[in-house]
């Protein structure tokens, strides 16, 4: 394998991970609240639901800007793109940081914003919706530009080489 294939798989393993962990981490941030409520007032497990899920998304932007990458170097084709040089397994690398960076910090930040939503909904059922998944997806927004700016890097911004079929190599 090459130094330039290496970078881009690094760069689609980062994009998965760190939004991945991201989503973890702020998932059980949410899901400690929850429980805490939920010991006291089972019947609100519909409204905690939602908010212990919100930061979990992240993880599956990352993914897909991994997918896409994987996608592009015909990974499940059966045949990896030409080599890559080291130039554009940089332009890959970093064009996932984007969704990682912006999925870690987020996930996180979301967990804590719904598990403010969370307590707040034990006293104010009423307000579960407005001020909980509100100020929750106020926080998504910026994992979804990460996502949109590593998409359109990897769809518009880098000159793909082409893939190396069984059929053309024989």
């Amino acid at each position: 394998m090459s130094y330039g294939m290496a970078l881009a798989l690094l760069g689609a393993g980062l994009a998965a991970f760190l939004a991945g962990i991201g989503s973890a981490v702020g998932i059980s941030i949410a899901g400690r609240s929850a429980t805490g409520v939920l010991s006291e007032k089972p019947e609100r497990y519909g409204q905690m639901f939602v908010m212990v899920v919100l930061p979990g998304t992240q993880g599956f932007y990352g993914f897909l800007g991994a997918f896409i990458v994987m996608l592009q170097m015909n990974f499940f084709g059966g045949g990896l793109a030409e080599e890559v040089s080291v130039k554009l397994g940089l332009q890959i690398l970093a064009a996932c940081l984007p969704v990682g960076i912006a999925g870690l910090f987020s996930a996180i930040q979301q967990g804590k914003v719904c598990a403010g939503g969370i307590l707040m909904a034990a006293k104010r059922p009423e307000m579960a919706f407005k001020a909980g998944v509100v100020y929750a997806v106020m926080v998504e927004i910026y994992a979804i530009l990460g996502l949109l700016v590593t998409l359109f890097i990897l769809w518009f911004g880098i000159s793909w080489p082409q893939a190396v079929t069984a059929a053309a190599s024989a």
